[in-house]
This record gives structure tokens, C-alpha cells and sequence, in this order.
């Protein structure tokens, strides 16, 4: 049966850094071929897995709203279907498609559906599906990716930002998206820790499943445009992730 895990997070608190550390995991650990959806327009979790993409799940959205692609005799739900099979970019123990930027004026409802009904048939062939979101949650409000069964929300250390992992909690609430277990990360710890943050972090209503230290390797990583996933796997951060995924189960 597939598991689907979404992480979410507004920018710049390591939400990309944990998803690919956690799909780094996943295929070290051998668990079968993932399905990794980049669901956020400003992430950038290829270049952390080191795949090259062209193409996005957006553009099939216009392509068949518009329907000035779609060649004459075949059906849009021939060439939704056609177009996915070229979006999907696939990798060793892995396979990624990238939502792309959010949709514009006009009515996306029936390609919404047809991209909804194709990607929950496509789910149906991984072991994994991991979801990397924007702190909005656009694709799971309007449920072209649905039923999550495990959502990791990230923090950084700021105050500000663990008061945002809580907005993102009510406003899975209040769309009233049911998501069996979800967690609170909270990254880029220092020597402190974060017992000057349990009052805030309380208030969130979310259970505290670990943290992930600030980690110089990963910042190296990142500033020279090297895969994420190419982390030794005596990273502090990725370390901390295989912890995490150890307590949840996963």
C-alpha cells in the first residue's frame, strides 16, 4: 500500500533540506520506488535530488484549459494523460514531477479533476509518495494530491516561524483536510537547544517529534549547487533525519 508523506513550511526554514534528506533515507533504505512531487513554485527539491527538469504538471493545467494543444481527434483525458507520462522524470530508485507555479484567472476545474484522477492512478505503482508543499497547502486544499497519511511541518528556531508551522496546522484544520499523523521539526538548532522555545512551541497544539542542527556541511552543499542527497551519511542533518524517520515509523 502507498504511503503518501507531505512536508510543509513557509520559505527558508530547511523544509527542501529535510525532504530530500528524508528521500535520501528511504532509498538507502531500499524501500521501492518513490514518487517524489514538488509541490512548492519557489522550492527547488530537483537540484537538491540532482534531476534535471523542463516541464511541469502546471503546464499541462493551461495546455488543457486553453485546449489550443490538444491535437484534433484526441480526447483531453488522452492528452492529459499522454502529457503526465512526459512530465514525470525518472531517476535511479526514484521518479519526480513538479506541480509548478500556482494557476492563473480562469477555470481550471475540469483539468484539476483529470490531473487528480491521473496522479492517484499513477500513485498506485510507488511504495512512497513524498510531497514537498508550500506553507499555503494549494495542492492539498484543492485535493489534486488527497489523502495524506503523514504531514511534517518545519520550523527554524525563530519565534516568528513556529507561530507560522502553527498556521499552516489550523489551516489544515480549518480546510478540514484529515491527515492521520502530524509532526513539528524544528531546524537549525544551535549548542542552545530549544528549551527557550517550549512555551511557543506548546502553543502550537503540534507533537514535537525532534530537531535537525544547524548543519555546515548542508549550507556547503547548498551554496556550491550540489545535491542534497549526495550528503555523507555522517551529516549532522542527515543524522537527524534518519532519527526522525526512525521515532515516526517510517
Amino acid at each position: 500500500m502507498t504511503k503518501k508523506i507531505a512536508v510543509a513550511g513557509k520559505g527558508g526554514v530547511g523544509k527542501t533540506t529535510f525532504t530530500a534528506l528524508l528521500i535520501k533515507e528511504l532509498m538507502r533504505q531500499e524501500k521501492g520506488i518513490i514518487l517524489a512531487v514538488d509541490a512548492d513554485p519557489n522550492s527547488n527539491l530537483n537540484e537538491a535530488l540532482g534531476i534535471d527538469i523542463d516541464d511541469s504538471i502546471a503546464n499541462i493545467l493551461e495546455e488543457v484549459r486553453v485546449g489550443d494543444a490538444v491535437p484534433s481527434g484526441m480526447g483531453k483525458d488522452s492528452f492529459t494523460e499522454y502529457r503526465l507520462s512526459q512530465v514525470i522524470k525518472e531517476a535511479k530508485g526514484i521518479d519526480f514531477v513538479q506541480m509548478g507555479l500556482p494557476q492563473q484567472n480562469g477555470c481550471y476545474c475540469y483539468p484539476n479533476n483529470l490531473i487528480r484522477m491521473y496522479l492517484e492512478r499513477l500513485q498506485k505503482n510507488y511504495e512512497y509518495v513524498i510531497i514537498d508543499n508550500e506553507a499555503g497547502m494549494e495542492h492539498l486544499s484543492r485535493r489534486i494530491v488527497a489523502d495524506i497519511d503523514m504531514l511534517f511541518i518545519i520550523s527554524d528556531t525563530s519565534v516568528r516561524s513556529i507561530r507560522s508551522a502553527a498556521k499552516v496546522f489550523e489551516l489544515i484544520q480549518v480546510l478540514k483536510i484529515t491527515i492521520p499523523e502530524v509532526y513539528l521539526i524544528i531546524s537549525k538548532t544551535g549548542e542552545e537547544g530549544i528549551d527557550g522555545l517550549k512555551a511557543e512551541i506548546a502553543k502550537t497544539g503540534l507533537d514535537l517529534i525532534g530537531t535537525i542542527p544547524y548543519d555546515t556541511q548542508a549550507v556547503a552543499f547548498d551554496f556550491e549547487g550540489r545535491p542534497l542527497v549526495e550528503l555523507p551519511d555522517d551529516s549532522l542533518s542527515v543524522i537527524a533525519v534518519k532519527s526522525i524517520m526512525e521515532k515516526a515509523g517510517v
